[in-house]
């Protein structure tokens, strides 16, 4: 199957101080996407605390999306997990509840080899049935997919997509094409790292996997589109008013931003889960400061 390609909205995932999810919460935010009208919904990404869920709870997370979007926005959901029987078990999971594909990481404890890596996937798409996205993070798994295994990866029925890391402006053109000339025409290439996003697209990128989205995607899916009728300027213009955003981003890892902006936004409150804590006051003094200076268009 094809993916949508654009924009990929990633929310939070609210929860009480147990780890379980706020099913109201989560619906709130994936009604705001769907009436966004975002080309997909990543859900349970590490925005969405995946790593952090139990599998009952990963799995009352998707139903509530689901059921929220009505079939309406494709949701991508992250399947994650230590052992390939347990990624198997949650893209199962996934596929039975009615996800459009699997978001899925090379999460270890023990490195992995790239052999390894490629049987690991290889497996969750084989005995799943569910579209594989392949979830290049090196920032939390310490790993970094090869030209050579996304190659690899990319010939595997049912493994349809890459979430790229952030790119650098200079390289990302290079980039983009080198893993074009590698994997099928129909291969999605996609981008995170949202302060990149904007050069990523313009150069070619098929969808841009967004953590403000989540929040913000009205903003977020102009850029998009801008950047997808070749309108540099506009998307460049987008990026630059959304730059302090990223400044924080940045300085604070946008995990932790997006959950003050949750809150000041009114939309849920709820805190990440333990070890990780909330900002502390100066932080969300900032925040609180930048979001008070962008254009009431962009935060409506």
């Amino acid at each position: 199957m094809s993916l949508p390609n654009g924009l990929s909205a990633f929310p939070i995932t609210p929860t009480d101080a147990a780890g379980r999810v706020d099913a109201t919460a989560l619906r709130r935010l994936v009604a705001r996407l769907v009436a966004a009208e975002v080309d997909s919904i990543g859900l349970l990404g590490s925005t969405g605390i995946y790593m952090y869920l139990t599998r009952d709870e990963r799995r009352r997370a998707i139903e509530a999306a689901l059921d929220e979007a009505a079939g309406r926005t494709p949701i991508i959901a992250g399947i994650g997990a230590l052992r390939t029987d347990e990624a198997v078990g949650l893209a199962r999971d996934a596929r039975d509840i009615g996800a459009a594909a699997g978001l899925l990481s090379a999460a270890s404890y023990t490195p992995l080899t790239d052999d390894e890596v490629f049987e690991h996937f290889s497996a969750v798409a084989r005995e799943s049935g569910l579209p594989v996205v392949i979830y290049d993070n090196p920032g939390t798994t310490h790993f970094k997919f090869t030209p050579e295994l996304v190659a690899r990866l990319a010939k595997v029925p049912g493994i349809v997509a890459i979430k790229n890391p952030g790119i650098g402006a200079d390289d990302t053109a290079q980039h983009l094409a080198s893993q074009r000339a590698i994997v099928p025409r129909d291969f999605s290439i996609g981008c995170s790292a949202d302060w990149t996003a904007a050069e990523t697209m313009l150069a070619g990128a098929d969808t841009w996997y967004s953590v403000l989205a989540g929040l913000l995607p009205g903003v977020c899916l102009k850029l998009v589109r801008a950047a997808q009728q070749g309108d540099a300027a506009e998307a460049r213009r987008l990026d630059g008013m959304l730059e302090p955003l990223w400044a924080l981003f940045r300085q604070y890892s946008s995990l932790r931003v997006v959950y003050e902006l949750a809150e000041l936004l009114d939309i849920c409150r709820t805190e990440p889960p333990l070890p990780i804590l909330p900002l502390p006051d100066t932080a969300k003094r900032q925040v609180a400061d930048t979001l008070a200076r962008l254009p009431t268009h962009v935060t409506g």
